[in-house]
């Protein structure tokens, strides 16, 4: 169901009791819009304006910086707030993909985050942004799992991804995203050697939404933006420029040139996010040089992302 225009809620009786929504949002338990706030918000759209001043194509300010152990990013864009952490075992492939090492994903949603959310139990949300997350890392090919292997069949690397929202307030897909890679790139894997058989560790000492039929879409929804949104669209590109991943998930349709035209502009959103996050990883490095721990990145220790 479209949200009412402010002209037609203006000709309903005082007594109409307006029927509930479902909303576009992933996270069914968020408190929902008003009416007033929905119609606003849609108002002002339409009049090409956002809430907190932005351009529809206008991200909002993005912030990394990275903790002193390795893969250890925090990452604030917005008022959404989120942890995420890289780390490594060792284990054994699976028997279809001996030569392969294993990469998963894993959020946590707690109240901590919202206040919609339950402590240890998921909602719609969470799967909804591991899949973009998994396919989008995935078929973009800047993961070389092979290279995680250690010994074919016996053993090789198991990355995991850890997320952790502190403050959600949109847009959590790219927030994720952002964050998962720029913790790949930061993250280095001990080294390990097989002797006899053996392996030995040497450990380091070191969305898019959707708005009046679709004709309007903007980039990095804010919490109320994404309640009031007609459908999202998330397009997934590696740093070649490639797209590796596009999903519509329900809401109107959209127009295929439309499409085409947002994956042009996300091309472009990424390469200022991935300048955005060049530039934290080379103060990263220039601070552990400060305290003379540069050789932990020597080429033997090679990040997981693959250069395109």
């Amino acid at each position: 169901m479209r949200p009412a225009h402010p002209k037609e809620a203006a000709q309903k009786p005082t007594n109409f009791i307006e029927p509930a929504r479902p909303q576009p949002s992933m996270s069914s338990r968020e408190e929902p819009l008003s009416i007033p706030e929905r119609d606003f918000i849609l108002e002002a759209l339409g009049q090409n304006l956002r809430l907190d001043g932005r351009q529809f194509d206008e991200y909002r300010p993005l912030n990394i910086s990275f903790g002193e152990e390795y893969g250890h990013v925090k990452l604030q864009l917005g008022k959404t707030s989120i942890i995420v952490r890289i780390s490594a075992e060792i284990t054994k492939p699976f028997e279809d993909r001996p030569f392969d090492g294993s990469f998963n994903i894993n959020m946590e949603l707690s109240n901590m985050g919202s206040p919609a959310w339950e402590n240890g139990r998921s909602n719609d949300l969470e799967p909804y942004v591991l899949e973009a997350l998994d396919r989008i890392i995935r078929h973009s090919n800047a993961l070389d799992t092979e290279s995680l292997c250690i010994l074919k069949g016996v053993s090789c690397w198991a990355i995991r991804a850890d997320i952790h929202v502190i403050d959600f307030d949109g847009n959590i897909t790219d927030a994720a995203c952002i964050g998962v890679m720029a913790g790949l790139q930061h993250f280095r894997r001990p080294d390990s050697v097989v002797k006899d058989g053996r392996v030995i560790v040497y450990g380091l000492e070191q969305r898019v939404p959707c708005f009046n039929d679709s004709k309007q879409v903007i980039v990095d929804a804010t919490r109320k933006e994404e309640q009031a949104a007609e459908g999202d669209l998330v397009i997934g590109i590696n740093s070649a420029g490639d797209v590796c991943y596009i999903s519509k998930h329900a809401g109107a349709p959209i127009d295929a040139m439309l499409i085409v035209t947002k994956t042009n502009l996300a091309w472009e959103k990424v390469k200022v996010l991935n300048a955005i996050v060049d530039k934290a990883l080379q103060a990263d490095l220039s601070k552990r040089a400060d305290f003379g721990m540069a050789d932990e990145s020597r080429a033997a220790n090679d990040r997981l992302i693959q250069p395109e």
